[in-house]
Order: C-alpha cells, then structure tokens, then sequence
C-alpha cells in the first residue's frame, strides 16, 4: 500500500464511486437523449431523466451521511484524546472549539509534531488546508471512507 500523505490521502469506494455513479448517469444521459430523438414522449423520459438524478442525489446523501456522522465523532474523540494524553490537559477545555476540519486536519499529524501544531492552531486559527501542508510527519489514515 502506497505512504499516505497530504497528496494522496483522499479515498474512494470502488463501487459506488466508479460502478455506481457512471452507470446512473449513463442511464441519466441516455434518458436525455431520447426525450430529445422521440419527440412524442418527452415527458415520459423526462420523468425516467428525474428519477435517475434523485436516485443519484438520494444515495450520495445517504452514503455520506451515516458513516461519516458516526467517523466524525470518532476522529473529534481521537485529537481530543490525542492531546490530552500528550499533555495531560482537555483540549475541549482549553479554548472555543476547534472546527471539525480542524480537528481532522490534525489527526494527520505525527505525535512528535501534534501539541505544537494544535497549539499553533489555537493561536493563528489555522485552516485546515494550512494544517495538512504544515505537517513534517505524515500520520495516515487508512480507515476512513
């Protein structure tokens, strides 16, 4: 498996993302194409052209949403648990929240480089783009989806 880094750490699921997604909007197209060729049935196809599109919509929402609510509290567990273990203070505690993009942003960062750059964080109020191309020590994440 290739080193993770800020270049390459965006992942896909196979399926859904190169199976799935093509096919609907294959279908889409296609349904375009002939509300267009047959003219005595626009709306036929265009309603077929509408569901597909809701299908798509309908799924990426649902896909989305379950694992990466239930992933986003693991990841704010895991800086906040991260932080208080490297120096024995809450993180949640100390000042106004760190965004979630903060927060994930950080997780990448290797444990000699964390308190530094969380700390760096709470003072300049980095972005989270800024936070990724801050880190030396890249810390992967193979498991989110």
């Amino acid at each position: 498996m290739e080193t993770q880094n800020y270049s390459n750490h965006i992942r896909y699921y196979t399926p859904h993302h190169f199976v799935f997604y093509p096919v609907v909007l294959t279908c889409t197209a296609v349904c375009i194409y002939l509300m267009f060729a047959q003219q005595g049935q626009v709306l036929i196809w265009l309603a077929f052209t509408g569901l597909f599109l809701l299908l798509a919509a309908l799924s990426f929402m649902m896909r989305q949403h379950y694992a990466l609510n239930n992933q986003n509290r693991i990841v704010r567990l895991e800086v906040y648990y991260r932080y208080f273990a490297s120096t024995g203070k809450r993180l949640d505690t100390l000042i106004e929240p760190l965004s979630f993009g903060q927060l994930a942003a950080l997780r990448f960062a290797s444990d000699e480089e964390f308190v530094a750059l969380t700390e760096r964080t709470i003072s300049e109020k980095l972005s989270p783009d800024h936070i990724k191309k801050s880190i030396k020590y890249w810390k992967p994440d193979y498991m989110r989806a």
